[in-house]
C-alpha cells in the first residue's frame, strides 16, 4: 500500500469546490503516514503543501490520482497544481503543471481575496480562518451599532473586510508589513468597500499611543504569528497586547485571541488572561473548520473570544 494511501482516498472521494477551502489536512495527525501533507483549492489552482522534502516518485502517484480525480470532475478544465515544499521558516514553491492567474482573486464566504501562491510562506488567506471570520461577521451583524473594530497584525485585512460587509462603521488595521497592507486594501476594493477602513503599516508595539488615540474599540482582533523572529515570540509578547486590552475595550467590547501555534495550548491564552486583564470574561472557543480536525484541540488554532464588564 502506498504510505499516502489516505491522500489517494482523499483525491478519489474530490467534489469540484464552490470557493478557496482545504480539501485534506494531513497535519491535524489524523491520517498516519500523511502528516506531512496538505491540498487546498485556490479557484481554479490546486495547492499540494508538504511539510519535509518529497521526491518526484513521491510526488509522482498523487499528481496522477490528482489529474484522474480532475479529469472525471471537471472534463475539459486544464488541471493547475502548484507544489509547496516548507518548514518553520522557508518555502520553495514551484508550478507543476498548468498556470496561476495573475492577478489571483479567489472568492470565501461571499468576499473576493487577492491571493499569491508562488512566492512566500503564506498565500494571502488563511484557509482555517474561516469560522474566526464568520465569528467576526456574525457578531458585528447582530450589533448594528457596532462603531470601531481594531484588527492587529492585520496582513491582508481578511478580517476588515467581513467586518465592514458585515456593518462596522470603521476598521483600523495595523500590520508592519506595508506589502500586506497594500494587497488588504485591493481586498476591500475587490469587494466595493471604498470607505471605513485605513491601514497603518506600524510597529504595534511602539505604536500604542496612535492605538490608544484612535479607541476605544467595540472588537479587538488579535491574529499574530506563533513566531516571527524580529517581530513577534507569542511566548513573551502575547502577553504585552493582554495587559492592554481592558484599556482598549469599550463597556461590553470583545476581544478575539487568535494563535495558531501546535507548541501552545488554549490554557497558554486562558491562564495569562486571567492574570494579566482578569476584568475580561471568557466566553468561547471558536470551532475550527471541521476539514481542519485534529488529534489535539490544543495542538490546532486557537481562537478565544473575551468580553469587557458594561459600564
Amino acid at each position: 500500500m502506498n504510505p499516502f494511501q489516505a491522500l489517494l482516498d482523499a483525491i478519489a472521494t474530490i467534489e469540484l469546490p464552490s470557493e478557496a477551502q482545504r480539501v485534506f489536512h494531513g497535519r491535524g495527525g489524523l491520517f498516519p503516514g500523511c502528516e506531512q501533507w496538505s491540498l487546498d483549492y485556490f479557484t481554479p489552482v490546486w495547492l499540494l503543501t508538504s511539510f519535509q522534502a518529497v521526491s518526484d516518485e513521491e510526488l509522482a502517484p498523487i499528481q496522477t490520482a490528482l489529474a484522474q480525480r480532475w479529469a472525471e470532475i471537471a472534463p475539459g478544465l486544464p488541471l493547475n497544481l502548484v507544489l509547496q515544499t516548507r518548514d518553520d521558516a522557508r518555502a520553495e514553491t514551484r508550478l507543476l503543471t498548468g498556470e496561476v492567474p495573475d492577478p489571483h482573486i479567489v472568492e470565501a464566504q461571499g468576499a473576493r481575496y487577492r491571493v499569491h501562491l508562488l512566492k512566500g510562506l503564506n498565500h494571502g488567506l488563511f484557509l482555517d480562518m474561516a469560522e474566526g471570520r464568520h465569528w467576526v461577521h456574525d457578531h458585528v451583524a447582530a450589533r448594528p451599532g457596532l462603531k470601531k473594530v481594531l484588527n492587529l497584525f492585520a496582513y491582508t485585512c481578511a478580517f476588515s473586510v467581513v467586518a465592514l460587509k458585515a456593518g462596522a462603521r470603521q476598521v483600523i488595521n495595523m500590520d508592519m508589513s506595508g506589502a500586506a497592507l497594500s494587497i488588504g486594501k485591493q481586498n476591500h476594493q475587490l469587494n466595493g468597500l471604498i470607505s471605513g477602513a485605513s491601514f497603518l503599516p506600524h510597529d504595534i508595539f511602539s505604536s500604542w499611543g496612535t492605538i490608544s488615540r484612535r479607541g476605544p474599540y467595540d472588537l479587538i482582533i488579535l491574529d499574530p504569528p506563533s513566531y516571527q523572529k524580529g517581530s513577534f515570540v507569542a511566548e513573551k509578547d502575547y502577553a504585552k497586547l493582554m495587559r492592554r486590552l481592558p484599556d482598549l475595550l469599550a463597556p461590553d467590547g470583545h476581544a478575539l485571541l487568535c494563535l495558531n501555534s501546535p507548541k501552545h495550548s488554549a490554557a497558554f491564552l486562558q491562564d495569562q488572561m486571567k492574570e494579566l486583564a482578569p476584568e475580561l470574561s471568557f466566553v468561547a472557543r471558536v470551532a475550527n473548520p471541521a476539514v481542519f480536525a485534529d488529534v489535539s484541540s490544543d495542538r490546532a488554532l486557537k481562537v478565544l473570544v473575551y468580553k469587557a464588564p458594561s459600564l
